[in-house]
């Protein structure tokens, strides 16, 4: 403690020792600043006494005087001033006229005969000086004495536009377990965790990894999509570490002024250095961490804070205990000098949990939730595949809310699969009515989906059926579960995902010989993996094995950019094309193969509006495989 205080002051003595080019670059503002107003109130005086002044020609002026409307006259150096008798103006402005001299000996005799008081020009030096100090002196003086004043404010907070507080660092300061999160708050993130592990303890015991000749890295960043943990992670490092922890947003770096960002990265780093050991937090880096291009020009804000930035994390000495720690979901637009060994040695992977860390994240989010004995967390993981921890928070959340809304005390199953709905689709639209016509389509548009995955090999299987409308959009759904956790997919497999896609529109078109707006959701998915399929994957027979399309954005939308020509980008749409229509006639096929299943298993639809998918799969064996009726005994005499 006591070293820390030596080091402050130590530093105190340098900004004293800088002050002086400050001062210097203060002075020159200030004469600046008075030089500007000096010259403005110069101007501002020059028209305030000229709006009173008006000039006549001479021969009015001779006009004046025989009409008698003027009471004085004043001769100057360089015109007549003349006051007349009565001001002729309705703003109530007192005007004083004036003209020029002319070789005219008579002006006095006329304006004796005329009884007008005449006066002549005596220069005076002394009223000349007291004008000038009144006009110009004294303004100046109240300037000076005033900016004195700010400077000596901002000279006793700090110095410059940054004694405002404008260029200081406004990072969070989190000590010991301030923060309330430790590793143990945090679930499905067990390689990351076991990475910041590593660091906190390299943090508490140097001598352990120095007397091996470890060094501690730089830098760590925090990668992956949108609500997977990583700033619960880097808070729960503040928790584990017990050493003081910087945190920051990088759009807090970010202002209007040119210099203000690098500023604040200068006094974050002099901040950590004072506090050694200590770890500095960045969240959502790509703020200020942005690719510099040439061609959109350089020497902005935001490209020198990263300067700034990337000069500090070369200038401190690692071996002093300074970690720092930056998290980003876009790190394709990252600059590969931040990226390089040296500065960010480590690039953790904080990605979407499988299902033995949704079961985790599930455990851990519902411990201070009341539950009963029918909750099976397991079953909840293997519906929720793709969600990320905030959304499993979420749904937990949800859940408890519902069983407060229908008078329990204690969350159900069933409360937590509608969460799960609620999340995905949205709450029901109760005030939503379809007309007979409508629902009856719906329930055969549904029922299409879900016969599908009882026809083919390699489909998930139905969780649940309904066509009560929700709040996101949808008039119906299916909601598959499947069997165990993949992660990968064959081409069978994704050839029976888009013949489930297409399950919908094939029933309509059966049916009802006609076509509805109800598949477009199901057509924009069936086309992106048929795309996928071929740009992507190398499943066309035409294309083979060429990558014809990239990622960008893997961690937020996956927004896909071909790599191909023109000519070769079209025959991939006729290649997508032709997917989907032998996907669609293999729908439209196995639908027409089993159309008594399709009618019975949509007539229960239609009337219960919501069925399981044990329901489903009830009516379906009956009408599949019909149990014979046994023959009736006959009994001798």
């Amino acid at each position: 403690m006591d070293n820390r205080q030596n080091n402050s002051q130590g530093n105190g003595g340098n900004q004293d020792g800088n002050r002086g080019p400050k001062f210097n670059q203060t002075i020159v503002i200030l004469i600046i600043a008075a030089l500007i107003t000096f010259i403005g109130i110069s101007w501002l005086n020059s028209m305030v006494k000229d709006a009173t002044y008006k000039e006549v020609t001479y021969d009015e002026f001779l006009d004046m005087i025989d009409d008698g409307e003027i009471a004085k006259v004043s001769f100057e150096s360089d015109r007549i001033l003349i006051e007349p008798v009565k001001q002729n103006n309705s703003m109530g402005v007192k005007y004083t006229y004036y003209t020029g001299y002319l070789n005219d000996d008579e002006i006095i005799g006329k304006l004796e005969e005329n009884n007008i008081k005449f006066s002549g020009y005596i220069p005076s030096t002394n009223s000349s000086i007291v004008d000038f100090l009144v006009a110009y002196v004294l303004p100046l003086l109240f300037i000076y004495l005033l900016f004195g004043l700010i400077y000596r404010r901002m000279a006793k907070n700090g110095g410059g536009i940054m004694g405002m507080g404008v260029g200081k660092s406004n990072a969070k300061v989190y000590v010991q377990k301030e923060t309330g999160v430790t590793f143990k708050d945090v679930a499905g993130q067990d390689e990351a965790k076991e990475s910041l592990t590593e660091i906190v303890d390299f943090l508490h015991n140097p001598e352990k990894y120095s007397h091996i000749g470890a060094k501690l890295p730089k830098g760590a960043l925090l990668v992956g999509p949108p609500g997977t943990g990583k700033t619960l992670l880097a808070k729960a490092v503040a928790g584990e570490a017990k050493v003081p922890f910087f945190s920051l947003s990088g759009s807090d770096f970010v202002e209007m002024f040119v210099g203000v960002g690098a500023s604040r990265v200068r006094d974050l780093f002099k901040q950590a250095q004072q506090s050694a050991p200590c770890i500095i937090f960045i969240d959502e880096i790509d703020a200020i961490g942005k690719s510099r291009d040439s061609k959109l020009g350089g020497n902005d804000e935001r490209e020198q804070t990263l300067n700034q930035l990337l000069s500090e994390m070369d200038g401190f000495d690692a071996s002093k205990g300074i970690f720092i720690l930056a998290a980003t979901n876009r790190p394709d637009v990252l600059d590969k000098a931040l990226l390089r060994p040296g500065r960010f040695d480590r690039r953790i992977i904080v990605d979407k949990p499988d299902l033995k860390g949704r079961v985790d994240t599930l455990k851990v989010h519902s411990k201070g939730v009341l539950m009963d004995d029918t909750v099976d967390l397991d079953a909840i993981a293997l519906a929720t595949s793709g969600a990320v921890g905030s959304d499993l928070a979420n749904m937990i959340n949800e859940a408890a809310i519902m069983a407060v809304k229908a008078g329990r005390k204690y969350v159900s199953q069933k409360d937590l699969f509608e969460a799960v709905e609620v999340v995905i689709a949205g709450k029901e639209k109760k005030d939503r009515i379809l007309s007979k016509e409508e629902k009856r389509t719906v329930a055969y548009h549904e029922v299409g989906h879900a016969l599908i995955t009882a026809l083919k090999k390699n489909a998930e299987p139905v969780q649940k059926i309904t066509i009560v409308p929700r709040t996101m959009g949808s008039l119906g759904y299916v909601m598959q579960v499947p069997e165990e956790e993949k992660y990968l997919m064959t081409k069978d497999e994704l050839m029976t995902r888009i013949v489930t896609l297409l399950g919908g529109r094939a029933a309509e078109e059966l049916v009802f010989d006609s076509v509805t707006t109800g598949a477009s959701n199901d057509i924009e998915k069936a086309t992106s993996m048929a795309r996928a399929m071929i740009t992507q994957y190398g499943m066309s027979d035409k294309f083979g094995l060429m990558s014809l399309e990239s990622v960008e954005n893997r961690y937020l939308d996956g927004r896909t950019v071909l790599n191909c020509s023109d000519v070769t980008a079209a025959e991939i749409d006729s290649e997508v094309r032709e997917l989907l229509r032998k996907c669609f006639e293999e729908a439209k096929a196995l639908l027409a193969k089993n159309r008594s299943v399709l009618d019975k298993i949509a007539d229960f639809l239609y009337e219960e509006e919501t069925i399981t998918g044990k329901q489903f799969m009830e009516i379906y064996n009956e009408v599949k495989n019909p149990q014979p009726v046994p023959a009736a005994a006959e009994f001798a005499d």
